[in-house]
């Protein structure tokens, strides 16, 4: 059964589709269902104590257009967040994944929705593949009333049913990923938990602390570092010993797929699932790359050039890749995609208006305590004290 927010999701995004499929009806109603092979390069993955999964891949090519939509989506998604921040209409902190969008996309298609995710602060993307609205998710970021956590998160706390955030202690979802995991084999249930981490968290304490439990436990985890070459100002070189993170886990078997391919992502979180069913914890290291700066406070210039950042976008830019290999396997045709990237474009357009139309939080000490505890669960006192205690407090 799908969970209220996937099923709002999917109402919103209803008119995208509808769009999409009117400019191609005739072919859109044909696109098959049946699986065909899609044959990976051979540098796809690298692999540490580990068979690597296979470069056949098996997926339909209605699955490939529908990543094709989602990773348009999530561009648009983050574009506009891009945007908005520097019309002054986002505040605080926010952090982008243009570049990105195949982690989350592919990861998605790869499980199931009681299957677990839980990640950093970079979370937009992960927010929406999990099932959350355009437009409650940009709502969040300018802080309004009808954002997916009450305007009161911001960019670094979005939750959703089997999504997690969102977090923004660096790190701190690792430990918090494996206990999502425990929980599924304590509950005997058919799941994983994903947890991702950027490769400046790689270097972590508590990181390490929990590949350790994830092994003696023998438990469904998935640790995911996303390596986009950059921290927080430096590159992973600068900052890491070594930088071939999948083989981190020392004790815990590693994969190293290149991110920047939507259906190699698909191929190694499916992959990642079985073997962590069946084996325990594996580590993952999407090889991706971040086109901004760490957060809209980082020019992301001062660390590396600006001919590496447009090398990447000519050469290895996940959308244009999926979208050539689209193409090469005749799936659809030129017109059929600009209809798909026109209507995700004119859709999240919509959404970001919807958003910005949204109320302010009201300017109270009632709204901004609410929302702590679930209602029914508040504690009578806290350390002795009302909530219905009013204090004056002389000048």
């Amino acid at each position: 059964m799908l969970n209220s927010a996937l099923k709002a999701r999917k109402q919103a995004v209803s008119p995208l589709l509808q769009a999409a499929t009117k400019a191609y009806s005739s072919k859109a109603s044909k696109v098959s269902s049946d699986p065909i092979v899609v044959t990976l390069p051979d540098n796809t993955f690298q692999t540490y104590e580990l068979e690597a999964p296979s470069l056949e891949v098996s997926i339909s090519p209605k699955d490939i257009l529908e990543m094709y939509r989602e990773m348009n989506t999530v561009r648009r998604l983050e574009m506009a967040a891009d945007a908005m921040y520097k019309a002054k209409e986002i505040r605080g902190f926010c952090h982008l994944t243009l570049g990105q969008e195949a982690v989350a996309v592919g990861i998605e298609k790869a499980i199931n929705e009681e299957d677990s995710v839980i990640t950093s602060y970079r979370c937009h993307s992960f927010e929406y593949t999990r099932g959350q609205t355009v437009e409650k998710i940009l709502a969040e970021l300018m802080g309004r009333t009808t954002g997916v956590s009450r305007g009161k998160g911001g960019s670094m706390h979005m939750y959703t049913k089997n999504f997690f955030g969102g977090n923004g202690i660096v790190g701190a979802q690792v430990p918090l990923g494996l206990g999502l995991a425990y929980a599924h084999k304590y509950n005997n249930k058919p799941n994983v938990s994903f947890s991702l981490y950027g490769d400046g968290a790689a270097n972590q304490g508590q990181v390490f602390e929990a590949f350790n439990m994830a092994k003696l436990w023998k438990v469904p985890a998935v640790f995911c570092c996303e390596n986009n070459k950059y921290g927080m100002g430096t590159a992973a070189s600068r900052a890491s010993a070594l930088t071939e993170y999948y083989k981190r886990g020392q004790y815990i078997p590693g994969l190293k797929v290149n991110a920047m391919d939507a259906i190699a992502v698909y191929q190694a979180s499916r992959f990642a699932k079985e073997y962590a069913l069946e084996h325990g914890p594996i580590v993952l290291e999407y090889e991706t790359y971040r086109y901004g700066g760490h957060s809209m406070s980082d020019p992301g210039t001062t660390y590396r050039t600006r001919e590496e950042i447009q090398k990447v976008r000519n050469q290895r830019d996940p959308v244009n890749m999926l979208r050539a290999r689209i193409l090469d396997l005749e799936i659809a045709t030129e017109a059929e995609l600009k209809a798909i990237e026109k209507s995700a474009r004119d859709f999240v357009a919509a959404e970001a208006e919807k958003a910005k139309a949204a109320p302010a939080p009201p300017a109270t000490t009632e709204y901004l305590f609410s929302d702590i505890y679930i209602k029914g669960t508040e504690p009578k006192t806290v350390r002795g004290r009302t909530a219905d205690e009013i204090y004056t407090y002389a000048n």
